[in-house]
């Protein structure tokens, strides 16, 4: 009876001893605004852009920050984009270490060390790119350097199509053949 007694009474001390304390409670930075704290987060993130069912563009990002309030996606940690055309094959692909995607237009704008690569071998390496979602266009108004297995062309501006079959650079600075390199 006694052991029975000390069971039931033991719980109720410790809830009372504990309810008399004095609360602590936490401490609050009022130096972070909400507004600056993502609404989402993700880490070694894969992206898949489809339009009838048939995927478009594969997006593969090491940190992704989304913002609603201003409706735009911050990409950070190297990120990677697999363009495919209608029949989804593969045809380009373009790295940068980070990104941005404007949600309003679902424009993509590549930032620093961007390369984009196509199945044909042509090479275009600038620091910004943006990839336009409304004619699926890849453009450029900073310094580009293109090298296809035939030329090196440099200059500035810069518009292609996503495959990088058609492009035109704006004010070019120099030409040169690649078999003389």
């Amino acid at each position: 009876m006694k052991l029975f007694l000390l069971l039931i009474l033991f719980p109720v001390l410790i809830t009372l001893i504990c309810c008399n304390q004095e609360r602590v409670e936490p401490s609050v930075d009022s130096s972070v605004k909400g507004e600056e704290l993502p609404d989402q987060e993700s880490w070694n993130s894969t992206i898949f852009f489809t339009d009838s069912g048939k995927t478009r563009a594969i997006l593969y990002a090491g940190h992704l920050r989304v913002f609603s309030r201003s409706k735009e996606t911050f990409l950070d940690s190297n990120i990677k984009i697999d363009f495919y055309d209608m029949n989804e094959v593969k045809t380009t692909t373009l790295t940068a270490k980070r990104g941005r995607v404007d949600e309003k237009t679902n424009n993509l704008f590549a930032i620093d060390s961007v390369v984009t690569v196509n199945d044909s071998g042509i090479v275009i390496t600038t620091d910004e790119m943006m990839w336009r979602n409304k004619d699926k266009k890849i453009i450029s108004d900073k310094f580009v350097t293109i090298t296809t297995p035939t030329e090196k062309i440099e200059g500035y501006g810069f518009e292609s199509d996503q495959s990088l079959r058609n492009y035109v650079i704006y004010n070019i600075t120099y030409v040169t053949n690649t078999d003389s390199l």
